[in-house]
């Protein structure tokens, strides 16, 4: 049985929804099966963010997939974090990127990619993509690998 660790956010009746970015918030547990590679794949399909220069909202699917090393990202905490983001301006390349680094300073995971799939805003979407490999390992070449063929066969994009 899996014991709560120092899981703050789980179980916790007083849910706190923070609206200004907040890393703290990401909270991880023991990987039960650290000797086995598993994908994690976090699909949150209603992300927003703000635009950095007119304030505007940004909607997005953003798709996070990871092979755990020694810790797994708690869900509700990924949830909070990722609503923190509510009233935070950046662009979208900046959004995955600072989701994909906070991830590695918190769980130092084998492989890791995350997907910001945003809706159109003035007739352009914009689906920035990021991934890292631990380095010296089989999934520092799975990243390029991945990095450098990730949209040969691109999606049909119908406004979503």
């Amino acid at each position: 049985m899996r014991t709560k660790e120092n899981l703050t956010k789980l179980g916790s009746a007083n849910t706190e929804y923070k609206a200004e970015y907040d890393p703290s918030l990401l909270e991880s547990f023991a990987n039960q099966h650290p000797g086995n590679d598993y994908f994690v794949k976090a699909n949150c399909p209603e992300f927003t963010s703000l635009c950095p220069i007119t304030g505007q909202p940004d909607y997005a699917n953003i798709v996070i997939s990871y092979v755990p090393d020694k810790k797994i990202v708690e869900s509700k905490s990924l949830k909070l974090y990722l609503f923190s983001f509510r009233n935070h301006g950046d662009f979208h390349e900046d959004v995955v990127n600072r989701i994909m680094k906070d991830l590695i300073a918190l769980l130092d995971p084998k492989y890791i990619e995350v997907w910001g799939r945003f809706l159109p805003r003035g007739g352009i979407s914009l689906d920035p993509y990021c991934n890292y490999g631990k380095a010296g390992t089989p999934w520092e070449q799975v990243a390029w690998k991945r990095l450098s063929e990730h949209d040969m066969n691109p999606e049909m994009v119908n406004n979503r």
